[in-house]
Parts: C-alpha cells; sequence; structure tokens
C-alpha cells in the first residue's frame, strides 16, 4: 500500500462528526501500513506522517486528539515533537512506541507527558488497549472538564470515573488511613472498600516494602518532586481469589503496583500557609509486565533446552567463586565435560532423542553436586561445573567418578536403550591459572587428554598437557604443509593367496615424510586430519597418488593385482566422490576391476539409504567394496544384504587370539561361515604367525595380510616385490581368481 494514497478527507469533514481524530507517526512504510490497517475499521479519523517534518506540518493544520509516534525518526527524534507539542500547548495525548530496550527513552517520554510507552514489537491487543485507553481517558478528562464548568455538585460524576478507571485510586488521611478507595481495589485485589475505608495502608503493603511504602503513602509534596512511579508489592485478599475475572488471574499472595502520589492541603489565605490532610494516590497493576521482565532475564541467562545457566551466567558464577576464593585463599575446581558417543545418537536416533539425551544427562549430573556447585550447558554436548571451596583436589576427583558412574546406567529414549560415557578434564585455582580463561582452557585441554587415552575418564590438568596441545597445533599446520610440499606417500601391504602364495591384491597405506620426525604411520595424523577438515584434501591427494601408482605397477606386469582403498565416512558422505573416482580412472586409464573401495560398518549406520546410493554407483563402474574390521562395530547381517557387499576382512583383534592351531575360535568361524554363506571373498588382516595362517587357512580363510608375509612397502619396493614374482610364476593369475579388495587409508 503507498502510504501516500491515504485518502484524507477535507479539514470541514473531519469536523464536522465527534470521531476521534488520530496522527500515526513512523518511517517504516511497512509498520505504518499495518498500524493504519489495525485501527481504519474502528471509527477513527487516521492521518499518516512518515517523518518528523510531516508530523509537525499535520499538527499545525490540524487538530489531534491522540498521535501514535515513533520514537526514531530520520529528520528528528520524538522526544523533540513532544517539546514542540508542549512549548505550543497543543492539547492531544502521545502514544510513544520504540524498540529501544533501555529505561532512558521511556523516562523521557512520560516526562514529557506522553501518555504510554509501548515497546515494540507490542502486541495487537496491547495496542487497541492502550489506544482505547488514552482515548477514554481523554473522553473522560473533556467530559470531567464540562461537568466541572457546569455542576457545582461533581461528586457522584467523579466517583463514576474514578471507579471506571483501570488503576486504583485512594485517598488518605494525615494518619495514613483510608478515606477514599475506588472500585478496582476489589477486582485486583479482592477487599471491598468497606474493608479498607479507615484502615492503615499498611494492611496492604508486603512486609519486605513498608519502609518504602512509608515514603509514597504518606507523600505531602505536591510539585514535581512528589513521588512518581515507586514500585510496591501489594497482598491480596487470602482465599478469595483476588485479582480474577476473565482477562487477569493473580496465582500468588502479591501484586507489583506502580505508585504515584501527591500530597492534599487546605489553604490558609491569612496565615500563608497550608494545612497538610491527607495523600491523594494512583497505583497501577504492572505485575504483567514484570513477571515478563523476570522470564525475559531468566531466558537470556540460561539454557533453553536443559534449564541449566548458560555460557554467560556460567562465566559470572565463575568469576564471583574465583574472586572469593583469592579472598578466602581457598582452592576451586572447574570441569570441563564432554560426552562421548553423543554424535553416535544424534546420527542414529534424530536430534529430537539427542535432546531428550541432554535432558536426561543434565538431571543426573545435578544429582552429583554439592549446594553451591554451578553445572552449566556450554553448548552441543558439552558442560562445565565450577566447584568452589574445596578441601583438596579429592572432591573434584570424588565428584568426577560420581559423574562417570551416574552416566554408566543406560538411558531410555523411547524404547531405545543408550549407553554414553563422559570425558571430564579438571583444572584448579589458583595452580592451574588465576582468570577465567586460563581456567576453562586447561580444564578442555584436559579434557581431549582423557579423549586421546580412550575415552571415559576424568584428568587434572598439567602443564605438559599444554606442550602436548601446542604440538597438535603445530601438528596440524605441518599437515596443511605436507599437501603442499608433497610429503605425503603411498605404501603397500601385499595380500596373498597363501594356496599358491602368489601376491593377489594390496591394501594402500599411508605415510608421512616429516622434515623432523620422519616417517609417520596413518595413525599418527589422519586423526588429526579428520578433526580439523583436512580429510578431503587428504583423499583428494590420495586418489591420484593411487592412480599414478597403479600405472607404474601395471607396467610392471601387476595387472591382475587389485588395490584396496579404505574409504573415509567423510569423502563418502560428500557427494561429489562418485564423480572423483569415475573421473580418475578415467584420467589415468586405470581398469574399474583393479579397485576395491573398503568401508567400515559405521558407515552403514550413518546414512544407511545415502550409503548404499552412492556405493551402487561404484559397482554400476566396476568398482568393488568391503568390509573392513568386521565383527567388531555395529555388526549385522541386514547390512550385507542391502549393501552391494564383495568382501569381508577380518580384523586383526580376532586373529591375534589364534594361538593354537588346533584351538576352537568361535568368532573367527562365525565371520568365515557368513562369507561362505553369502558367496562373499575373505580376507584376514593381521597375520604374524604361522599358527595364525595355518588356522585359517584350515577353516576356509586362504587370502592373508600381514607381517608374516610383507610389511607396508614403498612403491618402488613393491615393484621390485611384482618383478620377483613374475620371474617366480610363469602363467599370469586371471582376474576372476580374487574378487577386489581395497585401497586403504587408516584413519
Amino acid at each position: 500500500m503507498n502510504l501516500n494514497s491515504f485518502d484524507l478527507a477535507p479539514v470541514e469533514a473531519l469536523t464536522s462528526d465527534n470521531r476521534p481524530r488520530l496522527l500515526l507517526v513512523d518511517d517504516e512504510p511497512r509498520l505504518l501500513s499495518s498500524l493504519y490497517e489495525l485501527l481504519r475499521d474502528r471509527d477513527y479519523h487516521l492521518v499518516t506522517a512518515t517523518c518528523g517534518s510531516e508530523a509537525l506540518a499535520q499538527l499545525t493544520k490540524l487538530k489531534f486528539d491522540l498521535i501514535l509516534l515513533d520514537l526514531r525518526l530520520p529528520d528528528m527524534s520524538g522526544h523533540e515533537i513532544m517539546d514542540y507539542i508542549n512549548a505550543r500547548d497543543i492539547d492531544c495525548d502521545v502514544i510513544m512506541m520504540s524498540g529501544d530496550v533501555g529505561i532512558e527513552a521511556a523516562i523521557g517520554a512520560l516526562k514529557r507527558g506522553a501518555y504510554d510507552y509501548l515497546r515494540k514489537p507490542y502486541s495487537r491487543e496491547e495496542l487497541l488497549k492502550t489506544v482505547k485507553n488514552a482515548l477514554q481517558k481523554r473522553q473522560l478528562a473533556v467530559e470531567n472538564e464540562r461537568i466541572a464548568g457546569q455542576l457545582e455538585n461533581s461528586e457522584k460524576m467523579y466517583r463514576y470515573l474514578v471507579d471506571s478507571s483501570p488503576d486504583i485510586i485512594y485517598t488518605l488521611n494525615h494518619e495514613g488511613k483510608f478515606t477514599f478507595v475506588n472500585d478496582r481495589v476489589q477486582q485486583l485485589l479482592g477487599f471491598t472498600r468497606e474493608e479498607l475505608i479507615g484502615r492503615h495502608y499498611s494492611v496492604l503493603v508486603h512486609d519486605e516494602d513498608q519502609e518504602r511504602a512509608r515514603y509514597a503513602f504518606n507523600e505531602r509534596r505536591v510539585d514535581e518532586r512528589a513521588s512518581r512511579n515507586v514500585e510496591l508489592r501489594l497482598k491480596c485478599h487470602p482465599g478469595t481469589g483476588a485479582g480474577g475475572g476473565v482477562e487477569r488471574t493473580f496465582n500468588n499472595t502479591l501484586m507489583t503496583i506502580s505508585l504515584n502520589a501527591i500530597g492534599m492541603h487546605i489553604p490558609d489565605h491569612e496565615v500563608k500557609t497550608r494545612e497538610f490532610f491527607g495523600t491523594y494516590g494512583v497505583a497501577r497493576d504492572i505485575t504483567d509486565r514484570k513477571r515478563a521482565e523476570e522470564v525475559i532475564s531468566y531466558q537470556a541467562y540460561h539454557d533453553i533446552l536443559t534449564d541449566l545457566p548458560n555460557r554467560m551466567l556460567f562465566k559470572d558464577r565463575l568469576g564471583l567463586a574465583v574472586i572469593q576464593a583469592k579472598r578466602k585463599l581457598t582452592e576451586l575446581a572447574v570441569m570441563f565435560v564432554d560426552l562421548d558417543r553423543f554424535k553416535l545418537v544424534n546420527d542414529t536416533l534424530g536430534h529430537v532423542k539427542g535432546d531428550e539425551l541432554l535432558q536426561q544427562v543434565a538431571t543426573r549430573l545435578k544429582d552429583c553436586l554439592r549446594r553451591g556447585d554451578t553445572l552449566a550447558r556450554q553448548g552441543g554436548d558439552e558442560f562445565t561445573i565450577v566447584l568452589p571451596e574445596l578441601r583438596d583436589r579429592q572432591d573434584a576427583k570424588a565428584i568426577a567418578d560420581k559423574f562417570l558412574e551416574s552416566l554408566q546406567r543406560p538411558f531410555d529414549l523411547d524404547g531405545h536403550e543408550v549407553h554414553i560415557s563422559a570425558s571430564i578434564g579438571i583444572a584448579v585455582y589458583p595452580t592451574d591459572g588465576e582468570t577465567i580463561d586460563e581456567l576453562l582452557r586447561h580444564a578442555d585441554i584436559a579434557m581431549y587428554q582423557v579423549k586421546a587415552l580412550g575415552k571415559n575418564g576424568h584428568s587434572f590438568y598439567h602443564n605438559s598437557m599444554l606442550d602436548v596441545s601446542h604440538q597438535k597445533i603445530a601438528l596440524e599446520q605441518a599437515l596443511r604443509k605436507a599437501l603442499e610440499h608433497n610429503e605425503l606417500e603411498m605404501y603397500y601391504q601385499p595380500q596373498l593367496d597363501v594356496a599358491t602364495g602368489r601376491i593377489i591384491g594390496a591394501e594402500g597405506l599411508m605415510r608421512w615424510n616429516h622434515p623432523q620426525r620422519g616417517l609417520l604411520s596413518a595413525g599418527e595424523f589422519l586423526p588429526f586430519a579428520e578433526e580439523n577438515g583436512l580429510m578431503l584434501p587428504i583423499s583428494d591427494w590420495m586418489l591420484g597418488a593411487l592412480c599414478r601408482d597403479l600405472l607404474q605397477w601395471n607396467a610392471a606386469g601387476g595387472e591382475s593385482i587389485r588395490l584396496s582403498l579404505n574409504l573415509s565416512p567423510q569423502y563418502l558422505d560428500r557427494g561429489d566422490f562418485f564423480e572423483k573416482m569415475r573421473g580418475a580412472l578415467t584420467r589415468y586409464d586405470i581398469s574399474p576391476a583393479q579397485i576395491e573401495v573398503e568401508i567400515t560398518e559405521n558407515i552403514c549406520i550413518r546414512n544407511p539409504q545415502y550409503a548404499i546410493e552412492q556405493l551402487n554407483k561404484l559397482c554400476q563402474l566396476g568398482v568393488s567394496v568391503a568390509i573392513d574390521d568386521f565383527g567388531t562395530g555395529y555388526s549385522s547381517l541386514a547390512y550385507l544384504h542391502r549393501f552391494p557387499i564383495h568382501t569381508i576382512k577380518i580384523d586383526q583383534s580376532f586373529v591375534k587370539e589364534i594361538h593354537d592351531e588346533n584351538g576352537h575360535y568361535p568368532v573367527i568361524l562365525a565371520i568365515i561361515s557368513i562369507a561362505r554363506g553369502l558367496g562373499l571373498h575373505l580376507v584376514a588382516e593381521g597375520v604374524e604367525t604361522d599358527v595364525q595362517s595355518r588356522y585359517l587357512e584350515a577353516n576356509g580363510c586362504s587370502t592373508m595380510q600381514g607381517y608374516l608375509y610383507h610389511r607396508p612397502i614403498s612403491l618402488e619396493s613393491f615393484i621390485d616385490v611384482l618383478h620377483e614374482q613374475n620371474r617366480r610364476y610363469t602363467s599370469p593369475v586371471t582376474m576372476t581368481e580374487y574378487e577386489p579388495s581395497m585401497i586403504a587409508i587408516q584413519a
């Protein structure tokens, strides 16, 4: 709607009836349009202005009953427009509107005589009610003036107007006893007039507010110094349901009011003094406003999900605890708690169940604390605790142990039984830091130390941990440079058919030629790549490196050998992985049949449908798929049926248990039976002894890799091994003799 096109009637037409004339002033077209639409059907004459100069121009032309005035206008403020109104004695009421949260703007408006101050965003009902009340007040004032001028006895009409007020209006005598009170007191507090007349005002005032009330209810001044906006709590009548009615209910015994009072005096012209005979006052109910302010304040300092203190409130309490500890020369502890395996719950059961789990965890942790301790949620699955006034470190250790013990019990999420644990880092003031940031940072470092050592435990901070933390940062920076400086290299561990002794496959393993630390295995640096977002560029590099190496080993006569590729879950989750693989194979002219992609069982449960789609694309391309470390994760025969699997790899943890070739190892036998029953190829990892080899071969597993045969070797050494094999065997093994295996980035 074009605000400048509002159809305004001529001045004569506007003054020919008694409808109130309202001036709407706002520089935001959308808000002004909304305000106009809200009021247009309520029998008002509406005039609009989009800036201060337009508003002043309208005020010079027309007489208005009420102005709805925005505080912040482009050319002048609402306060300046009110100053203009007051300086020229323009007779109109003003409702100031603003999005300012500070009290100064409201005070400035009320001091200039504004009827009310509405804070944006206001509700539709609040605005309509305020406009209605303002116009009603204006109408009543005009009517009262007319009656006062025409009638000498205005008592009856005066009482009617007072009793129609939304506020409590009262008078007290010089002793502080009620001589008059309007009917509103019964609606709000449940006391009748008869119960209050002649009684002291203190019967209504809350005990803690009596001292403040004494100044307000005994107000003797009549000028600008008279009491204004004194907040007090008044008692409701016991057992009467006071404050009831359709619109308002009081569910406690107190009501907060904003009190204005002025002294009443009888002038004595002969002695030129005035005799004080009582106080006149108005009490406005602001209970709803106070409650709303309390709710807003609470939400600003608490986590909505768990109802725990948030990071801001926690730092405030920790700061106070540090001050107390410094004054009393005592210790305090700060704990940083990170839940283990929480992401798995979120990924498998969804965020709603994850939120329920966080709520249950918060309840259990709170039950472990002492009175005076503070538990807060930092965000995600991280919690912080401050333990003031420690006797010694054993107090903190005892609470950490209680935390871990409480989390051992399973959590019930609508029938899903979930087990989690926590990693807890502890920093003690003043040994581990004297500031809030130091204590939190050191507790966080200690927590990560627990993570690195296997999780599900707690650890106190030590200065050596800071060195380790710095080493991690340095390692991350060096790893980024390693990609740029070509310091990464692929090693290969051959896979043998023990029946023939031939190499029929190889697993690709990444190595880092570190400038200072020498050759590093994948386990020493890939976890950092996973944590710091480097897995994707490293995987891209690895894919290209493998294809280049395949060209060399094919030239050395290794066309019949499959290369197994251990695929990072992060890499599979990236939507362009399939295109990356197809592009690399095409660019280097590598047969897809030479590649086998190896996945872990956990990939199957992260996003199974998406994983199935990606793996099916690879199979259609000609790349085969294997499950690595079978039996160590969330094994399910359903996954073997749903996923396009060609190979199962027996994890080395099961192979290491084989100490007697005549023994019985049911897990090994079960995996072999599953592979045989489903027609899948089988590879045993980590074979290191003849006993292990003979047991596996005797029970149906003939493809093996491990130190018994070959350690991971460089490309040059691997090509030498291929040349040696070609010299020993004159007839090549056909591609059908071996189902594909995989290239592994060991993460």
